[in-house]
């Protein structure tokens, strides 16, 4: 009965075309961001992996959606096959294919041994018992303390009082920025004086015939909107999520800021969005300034373009410091509840999850570590960059990203409709209105 309730849930839509994340994870990258990984330092021994409820022996497939994240990872785990004796191989399967890959073993055949969780998900996922309840091995281990990470990221994989995956990462979202194209326009770099409205007469500015100032699309939403939204003390769902705020006047000053630089054209229309997002556009010389998540390092490290020419720096605020906020997420190291090497997979994410793991992944550039003060390392995985301006926004407002058990339907929505408010930006207040009564609707149904 559950796994008929699972997939008439996951078939009602799975995808949104937003995320690129971490977080919100990426997408298979483009042909410009290729996956190579930094040469990682020879791992010191250690003592194997303590095995919970059993032998541990056997073969793993690990499977994520991130192929930047590939490298960094399997030397990761194969530092856990040394020591087990378990093979476990990483394969990378995209965005889209993911999810359905996830929704036909959900529905009866068989999901990977190891995989990641994401919070658009994630609760449909656990109370329909497709994920191994963690709660007495976390408990029980050496190497978890789920003190140690981030709450809200805890508190997703959270349900009932049990545990259903270990945090394995946090991203924050900073702007990105060409130097070459500031240096060009005469304008002064971003700093942590910025306002939201200077980065709109910024955009100006930096427009020219053959760049504009900043790119964000509909799909953007952790990414961009999210974060103007709520610095200008809007928001998205309430707190108990029951209510949308999209209705907010809050919110509609937000993105009536957002949809301006549409209209005095500082930002790519919807037609030119539509074969090129705004990462790619980054990433090909065609915008001075992305906001972007900390899960896109590696690719734009990897991108010759990107690596010469862009560094980062603090997100802007709306009216004071104090309100500069960060949407930030995380990612879960999760195993399939019916696998058939439980001892083997529980072995591999408590490794993942321990403090040698997400130190390694940080000094990688893999991704910011859901590990306390792990991250620090992560900044020092570069030197073209200056990450400082992601790790202060660990420091600014975190507002984990909104979410409710019907994420994928009200986000699908939002995004179809805020087409509309780009095609026409004087439409953005009675847009944002039709929005919050579609997600009202939407949520009464939970």
């Amino acid at each position: 009965m559950k796994l008929r309730k699972l997939t008439a849930l996951l078939m009602a839509g799975l995808m949104t075309a937003s995320l690129a994340a971490c977080g919100e994870a990426a997408p298979a990258p483009a042909a410009s961001e290729p996956a190579a990984e930094e040469p990682a330092a020879e791992a010191p021994a250690e003592e194997a992996p303590q095995e919970m409820g059993g032998s541990v022996e056997g073969e793993l497939n690990v499977t994520i959606w991130d192929e930047n994240q590939r490298a960094g990872l399997q030397e990761i785990v194969d530092d856990w096959s040394a020591t087990s004796g378990v093979k476990a191989t990483i394969q990378v399967v995209n965005w889209d294919n993911y999810w359905t890959l996830l929704e036909a073993g959900a529905s009866g055949g068989e999901l990977p041994d190891v995989f990641w969780m994401h919070s658009n998900v994630a609760q449909k996922y656990m109370e329909n018992d497709m994920l191994m309840d963690m709660t007495d091995k976390i408990a029980a281990s050496d190497k978890i303390d789920l003190s140690n990470y981030y709450e809200g990221i805890v508190d997703l994989y959270s349900m009932d009082g049990k545990n259903y995956a270990v945090p394995k990462d946090i991203d924050t979202i900073a702007l990105w920025y060409n130097k070459t194209m500031f240096d060009e326009a005469g304008v002064a770099y971003p700093d942590d004086t910025w306002t939201w409205a200077d980065l709109a007469e910024a955009a100006k500015k930096l427009t020219t015939a053959d760049h504009w100032g900043y790119a964000i699309a509909p799909s953007n939403n952790q990414d961009s909107f999210y974060n103007v939204v709520y610095s200008y003390g809007g928001n998205i769902i309430s707190d108990d999520k029951k209510k949308s705020g999209w209705d907010d006047p809050k919110t509609i000053e937000a993105m009536e800021l957002i949809t301006g630089m549409i209209k005095d054209g500082s930002c790519p229309d919807l037609t030119t969005l539509a074969d090129n997002g705004a990462d790619v556009l980054f990433t090909s010389g065609k915008t001075a300034m992305v906001t972007q998540g900390s899960w896109m390092l590696a690719a734009f490290r990897d991108n010759e373009y990107t690596h010469d020419n862009c560094d980062v720096a603090v997100l802007p605020y709306a009216k004071d410091p104090s309100d500069r906020t960060s949407i930030y997420n995380g990612l879960g190291w999760a195993a399939a509840a019916n696998g058939k090497n439980l001892d083997a997979a529980w072995s591999l994410i408590e490794y993942l999850g321990s403090k040698e793991a997400q130190e390694k992944q940080a000094e990688l550039g893999v991704t910011m570590s859901a590990y306390k003060g792990c991250s620090d390392k992560w900044v020092n995985s570069v030197d073209c960059f200056d990450l400082k301006g992601h790790m202060d926004m660990l420091n600014a407002n975190l507002v984990f990203r909104p979410y409710s058990r019907s994420t994928v339907e009200w986000e699908n929505m939002q995004t179809e409709k805020l087409q509309d408010a780009w095609s026409d930006p004087s439409k953005t207040a009675d847009v944002c209105k039709d929005i919050a009564a579609a997600m009202n609707d939407i949520l009464a149904e939970e």
